[in-house]
């Protein structure tokens, strides 16, 4: 089956699962977010958080399709873009490095590789860009319907975690050393999302 990455835009955004679509939970500040969602227009906050971004900083996003199929897609920023990355207890994120928001692999496309698929675009482009590192806030507790990437998911493909906290830790990945990782993340990738049930698989956004 072909597959391949895309950059997020305002073309394919529609690509994205429907509650992603229509999740602004990173893009907005918590007050911002309630006012967005009581109002009814997340889906035109989160177009307008696309194109401002992409406008000012560049790429994104990406979005992996199989057989010209959406299948999973990831999000990241550098932290100025993404004001709900203030909101947590162990921020902030490092200066140099730019945040890994969330992440979502479609259920039946969960074990296929995706997973690794996705993280090796992002690390390539903005090693290419010339960050230094990737952070995010990792969920211990695995809450339901959270936007937050689950902490064993994020240790499982190399990130290490630079800020504990028994709900929210901050976590960091080293671009300069993607080489020497590459493989180990194939596998753990393999390895974690193979195993998990459809409900289970980075259902976060």
């Amino acid at each position: 089956m072909p597959r391949r990455l895309a950059n997020v835009t305002l073309d394919n955004l529609d690509d994205l699962p429907h509650r992603c679509r229509r999740c602004v939970f990173w893009e907005l500040d918590p007050v911002s977010h309630s006012r967005a969602e009581a109002a009814g227009d997340p889906v035109l906050e989160k177009e307008a958080w696309i194109s401002s971004t992409l406008l000012e900083w560049g790429s994104c996003g990406k979005i992996a399709y199989v057989d010209g199929v959406p299948a999973g897609y990831m999000l990241y920023a550098p932290p100025l873009y993404v004001p709900r990355s203030v909101a947590f207890p162990t921020s902030p994120v490092s200066a140099d490095a730019v945040l890994l928001m969330t992440a979502h692999i479609l259920g039946e496309f969960a074990g296929g590789g995706l997973g690794r698929m996705l993280v090796q675009g992002v690390a390539k482009d903005l090693t290419r860009r010339g960050v230094k590192a990737i952070e995010a806030f990792g969920d211990l507790r695995r809450e339901q319907g959270s936007c937050v990437l689950p902490a064993d998911y994020l240790l499982a493909v190399g990130f290490k975690t630079v800020r504990p906290h028994h709900h929210f830790p901050r976590l960091r990945l080293e671009l300069k050393a993607t080489a020497s990782w590459r493989e180990d993340v194939e596998v753990a990738l393999e390895r974690l999302l193979g195993s998990m049930t459809p409900e289970r698989a980075l259902r976060l956004a």
